[in-house]
């Protein structure tokens, strides 16, 4: 029976290199001159420093530009609202990398799959939802329909299998 995944990824060694690129960019500024402006990565964890709000909003700007620029779709992206002081008048926000269908979201869409009357099934597996279906024309459907349907979450369909 012919079936795909629905994930949701990020190539991590891209996420890495934006890094690398926003910390070269940001100590090459003019306007960066003498501050401690950077940003630090632990696993999918990202933290933006700067000296205050207006510089953190710039270097966050920087960041989602590499981002962008490596193929890396914004949305993924949680950025926290909260911005905490640090040691005197500097600020740090942290950001973190969605990696995997959230089960909040893993649910809507195997609902909207039901709810279509689409000739395929949607099962949550993890952090996937796999789709299955008679033929490859059906599934071709349900990933219009999904992507049509979803459009405020970064998703990729792999793992067709005929």
């Amino acid at each position: 029976m012919p079936s795909f995944d629905i994930v949701s990824e990020v190539d991590k060694t891209e996420v890495k290199n934006a890094v690398e690129q926003t910390n070269k960019e940001v100590s090459t500024r003019f306007d960066f001159k003498g501050s401690d402006a950077r940003v630090e990565q632990a696993e999918l964890i990202l933290s933006v420093y700067a000296d205050n709000e207006f510089q953190l909003n710039q270097v966050q700007d920087i960041l989602n530009a590499k981002l962008t620029k490596r193929g890396i779709d914004i949305k993924c992206l949680d950025i926290s609202d909260k911005i905490e002081k640090i040691s005197g008048n500097k600020v740090k926000r942290v950001c973190t990398v969605k990696v995997g269908v959230e089960i909040e979201l893993a649910k809507k869409i195997v609902r909207l799959i039901k709810d279509s009357k689409l000739k395929v099934q949607a099962s949550i597996q993890g952090d996937t939802v796999r789709v299955s279906g008679k033929n490859r024309d059906d599934l071709q459907e349900g990933i219009a329909f999904v992507r049509k349907s979803i459009t405020d979450f970064p998703l990729q369909y792999q793992n067709f299998r005929d």
